[in-house]
């Protein structure tokens, strides 16, 4: 086995220690011509395929797979993927939930936590596996599950893919190989989610927040109903949805439909949605300091991820952002901060990009008050943010761009700033003779 990476042994040390003892021959700081002497190449979900040596790989007639094609291949279990913009951790993970409450050996990852490719010989043909897939999981894939999910489209990864034509077409490769016999679940709120019926091979079930639908899920008077071969079940109040906003309704609706498409009773349902209290750094609550509310976003990593966390409070809102940029609009993000936030405090590469959209944003809307600040690090921004909150107000980090500018993933930043929060909570109660 043979593995290439970009990055020097010293870059990857930690990876080489954990895997130290195994035959892997290292070919690394680059794809020398070497790498090509191989049955077949896995490429990681990152690669865009147009790098000089896949060209190659291809020219040569080479065998292009991946880690999710291989385990696609070798699962004997029924697969639930599910894609879309947004939302696909928080609904992978409620449904993984609520096939644990039906008493469902489950299994949930893909593009969330531990690779699945590591259990598959464990998995059985009566179990059950979840999968959030992205758009880089599923451009190349030549399998759909059987449960395929769409939750929305909207600008994502364009620093990745060429166009929004490629990325919709990388989302829409989930639908592609279904069979009559397989299910796919779609927004029927969003045309372009809603019109992916027409591609459909299987049965087509729906969620609306907005209205009904003949089969799938959605809200009644006030209840998440779903409706399956003429039956209708009432599975909780939307009061009773533990997260925060509309996005969330839209969430819960949509593992409520996949459920059914898998046959699971409302009573697990209705549990799961109950029981269920979010993922780590999705509008997570970090704690309360001096009357501010801290809340940990860092997985909204574009720009709608951050306008839906922004439109769940009614409180002023100090908001952390920035990043890296996906070469993403940024206009409408900045309208909904005019709207919503008292003050930004900016950090990272992307922060004069943000600047400036809301600069213009203002230009349109003079009388508009807000303040931005700017940062250098994560730690100065939490600084100016407590600084400049006050009592009733809430310090939302919700980045709207990726962290690789200054750190691993959205988890090492969510992270970074809970140890922030913490810190600075613990400081403030610390009596002046503590500090001596």
């Amino acid at each position: 086995m043979t593995v290439s990476d970009v990055k020097d042994e010293g870059q990857l040390s930690n990876a080489l220690a954990s895997l130290a003892g195994l035959p892997i021959r290292y070919l690394l700081g680059g794809h020398p011509e070497g790498v090509l002497d191989a049955d077949v190449i896995f490429v990681s979900p990152g690669v865009p395929r147009e790098v000089p040596i896949l060209a190659e790989a291809r020219r040569r007639g080479m065998e292009l797979s991946s880690e999710t094609a291989l385990f696609f291949e070798l699962c004997p279990a029924p697969i639930v993927g599910i894609t879309g913009s947004s939302g696909k951790t928080t609904t992978t993970s409620l449904v993984g939930e609520m096939m644990k409450a039906q008493g469902l050996q489950t299994y949930v990852g893909g593009n969330i936590g531990a690779p699945l490719i590591e259990l598959v010989g464990q998995i059985r043909s009566d179990d059950v596996v979840v999968m959030e897939l992205s758009s880089f999981q599923l451009e190349n894939l030549e399998r759909s599950p059987h449960i395929a999910a769409v939750l929305n489209l909207s600008p994502n990864h364009l620093d990745r893919h060429p166009s929004m034509d490629a990325y919709v077409a990388a989302k829409k490769n989930i639908l592609n190989y279904q069979s009559a016999d397989d299910f796919a679940i779609l927004n029927a709120d969003q045309e372009a989610t809603r019109g992916l019926a027409d591609i459909c091979a299987g049965s087509a079930l729906f969620f609306s927040r907005l209205r009904q639908v003949d089969q799938g899920a959605f809200v009644d008077e006030g209840q998440i109903t779903v409706r399956k071969e003429g039956q209708e079940q009432r599975i909780c109040h939307v009061s009773d949805v533990q997260l925060r906003g509309p996005h969330n309704q839209e969430n819960v609706l949509a593992a409520c439909a996949i459920a059914a498409a898998l046959g699971v009773e409302s009573q697990a349902m209705r549990a799961a949605v109950l029981g269920f209290r979010g993922v780590e750094h999705r509008l997570e609550p970090v704690g309360e300091i001096d009357g501010v509310r801290y809340f940990d976003d860092s997985i909204a990593t574009s720009p709608d991820r951050t306008m839906a966390a922004l439109n769940s409070f009614s409180e002023p809102i100090v908001l952390l952002a920035g990043g890296r940029e996906k070469h993403l609009p940024l206009e409408p993000l900045a309208r909904v901060i005019l709207s919503k936030v008292k003050a930004l405090v900016l950090f990272g590469e992307a922060a004069p990009l943000l600047e400036k959209a809301v600069h213009d944003a203002q230009a349109e809307k003079p009388a508009t008050n807000l303040s931005i600040l700017r940062s250098r690090d994560m730690s100065e921004a939490v600084d100016l943010a407590a600084r400049v909150a006050e009592q009733g107000d809430v310090v939302l980090l919700s980045p709207a761009c990726a962290s690789f500018d200054m750190y691993s993933d959205y988890a090492q930043r969510g992270d970074h700033f809970q140890s922030l929060v913490r810190e600075m909570a613990r400081s403030r109660r610390q009596s002046p003779e503590d500090k001596r």
